[in-house]
Parts: structure tokens; sequence; C-alpha cells
């Protein structure tokens, strides 16, 4: 889910938190995770933070930079951002302008547990090459 942006903008904590908590009920009633997406491009650091321990209280199994639709991708610093907000209880998905295996190192190293990029075959064949590579020398 996409957290509603205006809301978390304008400090309505409750309303957030209560649409969040309304789809991860109906979510896990069915044995299905919830990732809720920040679109970190559009906020500051607080109000990542915000979005980042709302989406947590309300019991969200991931928090996600972005759809890949707005502007700018994921950054490292979000990415860090949000893994010290939300610990290790929840996962952090680093989405939008990952295209490298030095970018994909980056944001694992910044805290999160999962990609998402279109680039992923790419990104695959760098680390085959970069293994190879490796093994024989």
């Amino acid at each position: 889910m996409v957290i509603s942006l205006g809301d978390l903008k304008d400090g309505n904590d409750s309303a957030v938190e209560d649409d969040i908590s309304a789809v991860v009920d109906a979510a896990h009633s069915r044995q299905a995770i919830v990732k809720v997406i920040l679109e970190t491009a559009y906020l500051n650091n607080d109000e990542i933070v915000s979005g980042c321990r709302l989406a947590v209280n309300a019991g969200a199994d991931f928090v996600k930079t972005s759809t890949g639709f707005g502007p700018g991708g994921a950054d490292a610093e979000m990415v860090r951002l949000m893994r010290e907000t939300v610990g290790e209880q929840v996962g952090v998905k680093a989405a939008g302008g990952i295209k490298t295996l030095a970018d994909s190192r980056m944001m694992l190293n910044a805290g999160a547990t999962r990609l998402g990029c279109s680039s992923s075959v790419e990104i695959m064949e760098e680390l085959r090459r970069e293994s190879e590579a490796d093994s024989s020398g």
C-alpha cells in the first residue's frame, strides 16, 4: 500500500496509522504481507521517520522507499534512516533507480532486506562476471 502522503505531511498520524492498520488486518487475515510505500522523494527525514514508526505501530511487515513512479529513486541514506527507525523486526525494501551491482550493494549495506529493480537480470549478470573473474584469478 502507498501511505497517505497528504495525511502524513499534515501530521494526521491517527489517520495514517488507522489506514495502515485496516490494510494490515485484512492482509494478515489472509496470510499476506504488507509493504507500506513511503514515496521518500516527497518526504523530509522527520516525515520518513514518522511514516516508518506508524507502519511499525500498525503491524506492517515492510516499509518501502517508492513505487518507482515518483522522482528520483532509492537513496542509501533514506534506506539507512528507515532501517534505524523500524529496527530488525520490519523489512526495508529499496526500490527505484537501482541499476548496478554497486547500487544493489549500497542499498543492502544501508539496511535493505529486499530490492526492487527492473535491472535484476543485468545486475545478476554483473555478479556472475565478477564471480567468474574472482574464481579465475
